[in-house]
């Protein structure tokens, strides 16, 4: 049962790393194609700034998952890194658990608004673009991610070993 999360949680972290990489990939070719017409043709792509804003969104918070599967968020852990290893480790699970109050509190409140915006076919103003495609991506982002670090607490699976040391 465990084998078969890990297998799905393995595709879902290939699977959102890809897009991330695409998004990434996507807004430099942009920005280049941008910046050859502005400096050698005088002519500037007047929707890349927008794209590229929603490509950084989506290479974000799908990039975020292999960060939150690895327990390589950024932490303020200084005191607690001096502290006694089982209180170390409350802490670090409380964080845990916090971050999945937060994803699911952002899901929540956010999925109106995407709602909002499909419904009402908001687009935005440059590009034409649809603003539920990268509005959706915070809470889309939130919920794997929480799901992610439920699904490794469950599993019990520790964090990489560097995660809560002192370069954070």
């Amino acid at each position: 049962m465990i084998e078969a999360i890990l297998k799905g949680v393995r595709w879902l972290l290939l699977l959102t790393s890809t897009m991330s990489a695409i998004c990434l990939i996507s807004s430099v070719a942009i920005n280049f194609a941008n910046i050859i017409g502005r400096y050698f043709f005088s002519v500037s792509i007047p929707w890349a700034e927008e794209i590229m804003l929603f490509l950084m969104v989506g290479c974000v918070f799908t990039g975020c998952c292999a960060v939150a599967w690895e327990g390589r968020q950024i932490r303020m852990d200084v005191v607690i890194g001096m502290m006694p290893p089982k209180l170390r480790d409350f802490f670090y699970l409380l964080a845990e658990l916090v971050l999945i109050a937060v994803a699911i509190a952002v899901t929540v409140f956010a999925w109106p608004v995407i709602q909002q915006l499909a419904a009402f076919d908001e687009r935005s103003e440059a590009a034409n673009f649809p603003l539920v495609i990268p509005q959706a991506m915070v809470p889309i982002g939130y919920s794997l991610m929480g799901l992610l670090v439920a699904v490794r607490l469950l599993t019990r699976r520790k964090p990489r070993a560097d995660a809560g040391g002192a370069n954070h």
